[in-house]
């Protein structure tokens, strides 16, 4: 894959096809677990590895894969990608681990992963479905971490409050406290304030997204008139 192509793979799972703003894959874990920052990037971090490895694996074994069985088969391989990944969470994250819960085993049901073999890693190289992977995990994410922090930000006033249960001990004093003597806000803790945040940053991307496309149009219509001067 070439660096333009990368480049443009980068973009498109960071923000034209974000799993969690755009196609809105992956909701549950989306809104279940990003109660904090740190909860949304330990969980992002597990999601994105599972989704690289298996759309590896899924794209180098294609060929050998009858489409009778495809799917099953795609199951398989995430679901021992994911196995993996909650050992090794219990053995060095024992504390994250207990703080995602069932989600990190419900990985095998997220849409976004099965979606991208399906899609993408089934159809294109190995290089390709890597790239693919660590943009769409990227982008997804990217969405976690984003939701988790506006929702400690605003329920509890700090940030990476629970930096220990991901980087030990001396973490502690990573935690930023925003508003000192703050006594919480309730809805933002709880599952209603996952959907506010999730419209909030969807509706903010519509935004920007939107002036995006009229400052180009802008700049076309620019170049077409110039183009028409000198002619």
């Amino acid at each position: 894959m070439t660096t333009q192509g990368f480049v443009n793979r980068f973009k498109t799972g960071l923000w034209h096809e974000n799993p969690g703003l755009v196609q809105l894959l992956g909701l549950c874990p989306l809104l279940a677990v990003t109660s904090t920052f740190v909860n949304g990037l330990g969980l992002g971090i597990a999601t994105l590895s599972v989704l690289v490895v298996s759309n590896g694996l899924v794209s180098a074994t294609r060929r050998w894969i009858r489409d009778e069985i495809r799917i099953p088969i795609y199951v398989l391989i995430i679901a021992s990608l994911v196995t993996c990944t909650e050992l090794i969470f219990k053995a060095w994250f024992p504390a994250l681990d207990r703080s995602l819960g069932i989600f990190i085993p419900l990985i095998v049901t997220n849409c976004a992963i099965i979606g991208r073999a399906e899609s993408f890693a089934a159809k294109n190289s190995v290089p390709k479905a890597l790239a693919d992977g660590l943009t769409m995990g990227l982008g997804f994410t990217v969405a976690l971490v984003t939701l988790g922090a506006i929702r400690e930000a605003v329920g509890h006033g700090t940030l990476l409050a629970q930096a220990h249960l991901m980087f030990g001990e001396q973490a502690r004093q990573l935690t930023i406290t925003l508003v000192e003597d703050y006594r919480g806000f309730l809805l933002m803790v709880l599952p209603p304030g996952a959907f506010i945040g999730l419209g909030v940053l969807i509706a903010l991307k519509n935004v920007v997204d939107r002036h995006m496309d009229r400052r180009i149009a802008r700049q076309r219509a620019t170049k077409l008139a110039a183009a028409g001067m000198t002619s």
